[in-house]
């Protein structure tokens, strides 16, 4: 066969309809390209009055942007009065669907790489994703410069005509017939909540129009008049009132030293319909490296459970983009609430794209390093005011440390951990370098006693309680050789029996237990103490909590032959007091043989005493114990 050369025809007929189908996700997207395309025009011709290269507008001419529905006619419109088009930037713009107008405009007029001039530019084939709801598609356009105005007309993309138009006035208007099958989506309330979805904050005045409504208002007000009239009494209309639907100077474009604390709370309460108002912010305001802008809230955390969905807003050049994009945003993140504004950020890429972008990832360390910045500087120049966010704060910085190594090395030395005494201490606080051991507990009131029992031995008990924390220690132990978080029923202080009183002590309780394989050790702990406690291993604990995620990952379909109590033993020690004086008095009466059947009942009540003040005791147990308790008390009562 003969070698040849030659170059591959991509026409419009075959391209297109991978364009419609796979460069957006969303249906709706088209609303938002299309006020984008809005925005870039006057963007742009505001770029021109301020090199001189246009003619400065009228003083009372505003720059706008109209976005009309017509329910009868089942038609959308956008129409901005920026920079319009001729013939020939119609054919180059629109006709060569790969061209950028934006890029071309940015090249021509912007010597300056570091001058944005709120030129978009990122939204590529936007003009395009009207086709996704349209069956047919007008452009009237009119440029600033001295030429006739253009009409363009497509229905399917491929195919167009282009001619001249009457359009007086300078820029564009693009009129979308709609479907049938997106008639059907698109509504009036449909597209009021589209536009304020993608557009809230479009640096243009934005107005919504429904024509039909406006209609019906007019057919109303003139029926009034009439009857006005007929009665011969002077009926005062009341003309539409529109407003524009957006904020064109988000909070995020002003300057950190120019905004109150006010400002800052009532952004929050409207962006995203939170009547608390959030603990602090963090107010990003940067054109170097690279461009980003945006405002970072802490949220008090009344709902563990509540969505994670839309916290974090991704803008480019006001216009949303995003919720949550993980490639830029780390979902540690997503526990705060914000908007971002990245003008420099590739758009309408494949995840996989922004995964491997060099600029995102310098983007997402950076906003990690001043959100640690943030938390530093807070317990560095206001300590209390720190201690009082932790409990809100403290599952983020702990979830953000296990998640991402370089805000934990931010991040370490500012880890408090709140006391059952109500203080609040750094790991460095809390230990030496000769006691490294952090004693905790998940329940301050139901394990008092172990509580007291530990602080009496000179320790400091902090309160761990969080979802997360059986996983920190774990984390915070690996990072941190030498560190050890112990519960406070995982050591109980005293001095051992000798062999001879640990046999007779024992042989006592597993008798009344009915349990040849009960642990039992026996320790004087003064007799002040409880008859008897619990003692379970930090070892044990963590395995035991493993165990029920195990059973909560697996539901009913675990293995019938799998032994789970072999696979995750429970191991505790019931540790007996043998200073107590009801031990010693049962201790007596049992090596004498004497009222075993007594005897033994009170070394269960003491048993599941024990279990109670550990949290261990079933409800078997329980019901057993309250009821001798009232005996007890009963019997108490008769000797008075």
């Amino acid at each position: 066969m003969e070698t040849k050369k030659g170059q591959i025809s991509v026409t419009t007929e075959n391209i297109f309809p991978i364009i419609r189908q796979w460069l957006y996700e969303d249906q709706d997207i088209f609303v938002r390209e299309l006020v984008s395309n809005c925005a870039d025009a006057i963007a742009k011709f505001k770029r021109l009055v301020e090199l001189g290269t246009a003619p400065a507008p009228a003083e009372d001419e505003k720059y706008e942007i109209y976005v009309r529905y017509d329910d009868d006619s089942k038609t959308i419109s956008f129409e901005d009065n920026g920079i319009g088009m001729t013939a020939e930037e119609v054919d180059k713009y629109i006709n060569q669907i790969a061209f950028s107008g934006a890029l071309d405009f940015v090249t021509k007029y912007n010597q300056d790489s570091t001058d944005k001039s709120g030129i978009i530019g990122h939204f590529g084939l936007g003009f395009y994703s009207a086709f996704m709801v349209a069956d047919k598609v007008t452009i009237e356009t009119k440029s600033f410069e001295d030429a006739p105005a253009v009409k363009w007309e497509s229905e399917d993309g491929m195919e167009f005509t282009i001619s001249d138009c009457d359009k007086a006035s300078r820029g564009t208007l693009i009129t979308l017939k709609l479907s049938e099958e997106a008639a059907k989506i698109f509504d009036s309330a449909t597209l009021r909540m589209t536009l304020r979805k993608y557009c809230s904050f479009i640096p243009s005045d934005l107005y919504f129009i429904d024509l039909k409504a406006d209609r019906l208002h007019e057919e109303h007000e003139e029926k009034k008049r009439k009857e006005a009239e007929e009665k011969g009494e002077e009926y005062k209309s009341e003309p539409l009132k529109n407003a524009p639907m957006n904020n064109t100077e988000p909070l995020w474009i002003k300057k950190p030293s120019e905004c109150t604390d006010e400002e800052y709370k009532s952004f929050y309460h409207s962006v995203f319909n939170d009547s608390s108002d959030p603990l602090f912010w963090i107010h990003l305001n940067m054109d170097y490296p690279f461009t980003l802008q945006g405002i970072l809230y802490f949220p008090k955390t009344n709902n563990a459970y509540q969505s994670l969905e839309g916290r974090i807003k991704i803008y480019n050049h006001q216009v949303f983009v995003a919720d949550n994009i993980e490639e830029i945003i780390p979902d540690f993140l997503f526990l705060l609430q914000g908007c971002l504004d990245c003008s420099d950020l590739p758009l309408n890429v494949s995840r996989s794209a922004l995964q491997q972008d060099a600029y995102v990832k310098k983007l997402s360390a950076h906003i990690i390093k001043k959100v640690a910045d943030r938390l530093c500087d807070l317990f560095k120049n206001d300590r209390p005011s720190f201690e009082k966010y932790w409990s809100d704060i403290s599952v983020f910085v702990k979830y953000g440390s296990m998640k991402d190594e370089k805000f934990y090395d931010k991040v370490k030395d500012i880890l408090i951990f709140k006391t059952v005494d109500d203080e609040f201490k750094t790991i460095s606080e809390l230990t030496t370098d000769d006691k490294k051991d952090i004693y905790y507990t998940n329940d301050a009131k139901a394990q008092a006693a172990y509580v007291d029992m530990c602080k009496s031995s000179g320790n400091t008990v902090v309160v761990m309680n969080d979802v997360l924390d059986n996983d920190f220690e774990s984390f915070y132990e690996f990072k941190n050789q030498g560190y050890k978080f112990k519960r406070v029923d995982s050591e109980i202080k005293g001095d051992e029996s000798d062999n001879e009183t640990l046999e007779s002590v024992r042989d006592l309780f597993r008798k009344a237990l009915s349990n040849d394989k009960l642990d039992v050790k026996a320790v004087a702990m003064g007799a002040d103490q409880m008859p008897a406690m619990i003692r379970e291993s930090e070892e044990n604990r963590r395995i035991q909590e493993m165990r029920k995620q195990y059973e909560q990952m697996m539901g009913g379909a675990m293995n019938p032959d799998m032994n789970i109590d072999e696979l995750y033993p429970d191991l505790k020690e019931l540790v007996i007091n043998t200073d107590n004086p009801v031990v010693a008095k049962i201790r007596a009466l049992h090596s004498l043989g004497n009222k075993e059947d007594e005897v033994s009942r009170l070394a269960l009540h003491i048993y599941d005493q024990a279990r109670l003040a550990h949290g261990s005791i079933d409800s078997e147990a329980l019901t057993r114990f309250l009821k001798y308790n009232s005996e007890l008390l009963a019997e108490s009562a008769e000797r008075l």
